[in-house]
């Protein structure tokens, strides 16, 4: 018993001395602190209010996290809300996406969209699955044929990890879809999962550049040889940040990246603003005949729409220099797209939002007689099946997601992306930080997320009477005015007809494989 009087004695006795130690300690920090806040001239905050001020950048770091899990209502964050991730997610577990009660979403928002349901819906046995589509069927060599529907957005390696490269390549070939390689270059974990690409080339033409940063013609047919490379996109523009090039700060360029993408190890990449060898509508189009004639493989391009005259002139151009001058496809994105790093000035109040820019698009290049030869490839915040099948009733023909697919990996919406800080490996090189990423597990929730956001297509389209997604037209949509009143999209904005000068034009071929030619240019 002494002893342990002993020992609990000693206890308190050095215990009450670490303990004035510590607040010794503590009173020299704070007075360190005030010292400095008070003889500072950067903060008026901390000068007006020593010590204190200082809680106020602590709680506005962690209000970012804890809005999201408290405060936040289930549709009221940007850019995405919880409703719209909660079914990401539970698509990608594969797990029921039902909702009960009634919906959350405003359904009497002017501007937003409904869909017609038809009074005999398709039944389960009369539905089909969506048709194949040909890519290039008229100018490539070797065009490309699928019959996906919702495929991965341009994500390059260097803005996402290995794992999160490698777990999309594979569930892109279980799901059957195709993965855009984005402007980082073709990677080795690109290829890994054996499904089909699109190398998109950036205005720093990363992969496929020599020293000088110019189009390097071997290099690009290196990449083109290999067989999952199916098509070759070029990257005018992007919806997060047009008249911007990429960026990937210099943390995250690692010596394999710059190995890849053929940059120093360590520097900021930054991509220039726009192409140097394309400055006019001649310019785009020659280089799409360059790279397809070098190739053999369809080539279009990307880009968020501004000036919708771009396109007439390019409808137009395309008829005076003929097919073999003719995009084989065109991506619309977004000015509310993603990007791992973009000025704010830029994601904020530049570019057309894809509700308003899509379907103008579609109706240009129908007016010019071009439809059939065109695909329309459609981007931005499709992230769930009523945004996506908007977008197939607008017109376009195939849906690409970027975000979408990262929710599928884990995903949080921490807005990191920037900073290598990515907490849950997807868009960091920090190998503690990747170690929680499963390549091989992820994989079969990208095939999952990308079954599941097909079927809640199919179940949109099937309660409008049709077979399957691509037969979805603005008849099917109605826009709302107010809460008592809406009208059809056909009748907002109709689909026009073939303008009668590009009805019956002369010069232009039929499939590129076939060798024969076609007299006229139908709609």
């Amino acid at each position: 018993m002494d002893m342990l009087s002993s020992l609990a004695t000693d206890t308190i006795h050095w215990g009450a001395i670490l303990f004035l130690f510590g607040l010794l300690i503590l009173v020299i920090v704070i007075g360190v602190m005030y010292w400095v806040d008070t003889h500072q001239t950067l903060h008026t905050i901390r000068r007006n209010y020593p010590v204190v001020g200082r809680f106020r950048y602590l709680l506005e770091h962690l209000g970012e996290f804890f809005r999201q899990y408290f405060f936040a209502m289930d549709r009221e964050e940007r850019p995405f809300d919880r409703a719209e991730r909660s079914w990401a997610y539970r698509a990608a577990k594969k797990v029921d996406t039902t909702i009960a009660f009634g919906s959350t979403r405003s359904l009497e928002t002017p501007g937003d969209i409904f869909f017609v349901n038809c009074a005999f819906p398709t039944l389960d046995e009369d539905a089909s699955l969506p048709k194949e589509i040909c890519i290039g069927e008229f100018t490539a060599k070797k065009p490309y044929r699928t019959s996906s529907v919702v495929n991965i957005s341009g994500m390059s390696f260097g803005a996402l990890s290995k794992p999160a490269v490698q777990a999309l390549s594979k569930g892109a070939r279980k799901a059957g879809i195709w993965m855009n390689t984005g402007e980082g270059g073709l990677s080795p974990y690109h290829l890994e999962g054996g499904c089909d690409l699109v190398f998109q080339i950036g205005t720093a033409k990363y992969g496929v550049r020599d020293e000088q940063g110019n189009l390097d013609d071997d290099k690009l047919a290196k990449v083109a040889a290999h067989e999952q490379v199916r098509m070759i996109e070029i990257k005018m523009s992007q919806g997060a940040k047009p008249g911007k090039g990429g960026m990937l700060p210099g943390a995250k360029v690692t010596e394999e990246i710059a190995y890849i993408r053929g940059i120093p190890k360590g520097r900021d990449s930054i991509s220039p603003n726009g192409h140097k060898n394309i400055k006019s509508i001649e310019d785009l189009l020659e280089m799409i005949h360059h790279v397809r004639s070098l190739t053999g493989k369809p080539v279009g391009f990307k880009m968020v729409v501004g000036d919708l005259q771009f396109f007439e002139k390019l409808c137009d151009l395309v008829h005076k220099k003929g097919l073999a001058y003719c995009p084989d496809f065109i991506t619309i994105d977004s000015s509310d797209g993603g990007t791992g790093a973009a000025p704010q000035p830029l994601m904020d109040y530049v570019g057309m939002q894809l509700r308003e820019s899509l379907p103008k698009v579609v109706d240009i290049v129908t007016a010019y007689g071009l439809r059939k030869y065109i695909k329309i490839i459609s981007s931005g915040k499709l992230v769930v099946p009523g945004k996506a099948a908007w977008a197939l009733s607008a017109g376009a023909d195939f849906i690409v997601s970027a975000r979408g697919f990262l929710f599928s990996l884990g995903c949080i919406q921490a807005l990191q992306c920037n900073k290598n800080t990515c907490p849950t490996g997807i868009t960091t090189h920090n190998p503690d930080l990747q170690k929680g990423l499963q390549a091989q597990e992820k994989s079969e929730r990208v095939a999952n997320y990308a079954d599941g956001l097909l079927h809640g297509i199919g179940l949109i389209a099937h309660s409008c009477g049709v077979k399957e997604p691509r037969e979805l037209t603005r008849e099917h949509v109605r826009i709302i005015e107010n809460q008592s009143r809406s009208s059809l999209f056909s009748e907002e904005n109709p689909l026009p007809t073939v303008r009668p000068e590009f009805i019956n034009l002369v010069g232009f071929e039929t499939p590129a494989n076939t060798g024969k030619m076609e007299n006229t240019v139908n709609s």
